[in-house]
């Protein structure tokens, strides 16, 4: 006796005019070189940290950067990018400025089948984000950021039609730094809901969490449907020291959360306990910039296509795989076919 095909496997593209996901999160340009000089501790940054800049200083980090690879950035640009490489249909919203950089962006995910929802800066508000990425030859990555116009999305930007037609709704969690973002993304969340799209938050990173703890706890318990962390940011979330614990804070809540723990792969917490997903292997890693944006692309998609959370964690950690292999948070391979060599798509 065979087996039934999973959902995943019979590959259900959502319908027409139907978007898998669409991703909501701070435009940027990606700008990345090889740092084998280390030419970031010259700058002054800390070493595989984020630091923040300032518009003035722009052509500073930029000209002491060596050669560079440009792309559409951001952490949910990087994993609608990701989606579209799976062959899935999808959208992004943010806000980019009137320059050379903006349109960059704009064609950039454009071109890979991206729909866009891009509001344009006004005067005043800043050029386009970018951020200068150092990776030094250990994979590490030092980022120099200046969040431009990505930082004035306002909820007067948030538009409904790629929401209305998404299967998955994906909220950057970096965008609570914004002044006017509780409002913003409650029209968000209010979107998704109206039109049955699944609600997912990415809790960004560990400060992100800590900035903003009260309000991810109140958006997780009351209307995120899928939760994408990784060890550090869920255990600053519920303010625990072990796993165990937020693993079981989660189900309480009840929520679906996939848990990334880098070369130990992924624990997906589902309502009959916890999977852990083994890390997809690679025989060396050169950059791990992008590792956790690809997952979530993987896992999100399979999502969008009927995967119970597994299957999708297995192709997130196949897509993670394939981005920590090369210089950049974009994939290189044909991530829809090795998808289907996997057995996953």
């Amino acid at each position: 006796m065979t087996s039934s095909p999973t959902p995943v496997s019979l590959r259900i593209k959502p319908g027409p005019n139907r978007l898998a996901v669409t991703g909501i999160g701070n435009a940027m340009l990606d700008i990345i070189s090889q740092d084998d000089r280390e030419v970031y501790r010259d700058l002054g940054l800390v070493k595989a940290a984020m630091s923040l800049i300032e518009e003035d200083q722009l052509d500073v980090f930029y000209n002491a950067m060596g050669p560079t690879i440009q792309m559409s950035g951001g952490s949910v640009a990087n994993s609608i990018a990701g989606v579209a490489a799976l062959g899935g249909t999808c959208g992004y919203i943010g806000k980019v400025a009137d320059d050379e950089f903006g349109e960059r962006f704009r064609h950039d995910l454009r071109s890979m089948g991206v729909e866009l929802d891009l509001a344009v800066a006004k005067a005043g508000e800043g050029a386009t984000g970018r951020c200068h990425v150092f990776i030094t030859s250990d994979a590490q990555r030092t980022m120099a950021t200046y969040l431009g116009a990505s930082n004035k999305l306002n909820v007067d930007d948030i538009k409904e039609d790629l929401i209305s037609r998404s299967e998955i709704t994906y909220i950057e969690g970096y965008l609570f730094d914004l002044p006017p973002a509780k409002e913003s993304i409650r029209k968000v969340v209010n979107f998704a809901h109206d039109h049955d799209s699944m609600v997912a938050l990415s809790l960004s990173d560990m400060f992100c969490v800590d900035r903003h703890r009260r309000d991810f706890l109140d958006l997780v318990t009351s209307d995120v449907d899928v939760l994408l962390a990784n060890e550090t940011e869920i255990l600053s979330l519920f303010q625990f020291d072990r796993l165990e614990q937020a693993f079981g804070a989660l189900d309480e809540i009840g929520v679906l959360a996939v848990v990334t723990r880098g070369a130990k792969g992924a624990d997906v917490a589902t309502v009959s306990g916890v999977v852990s997903v083994p890390a997809f292997e690679v025989e060396h890693v050169v950059d791990q910039n992008g590792a956790g944006d690809m997952f979530a692309s993987g896992f999100l998609y399979g999502l969008a296509l009927g995967a119970d959370p597994v299957e999708a964690a297995e192709l997130g950690s196949l897509c993670a795989g394939e981005v920590i292999t090369h210089l950049g948070a974009r994939p290189e391979s044909d991530l829809e076919l090795l998808g289907i060599d996997a057995g996953l798509l």
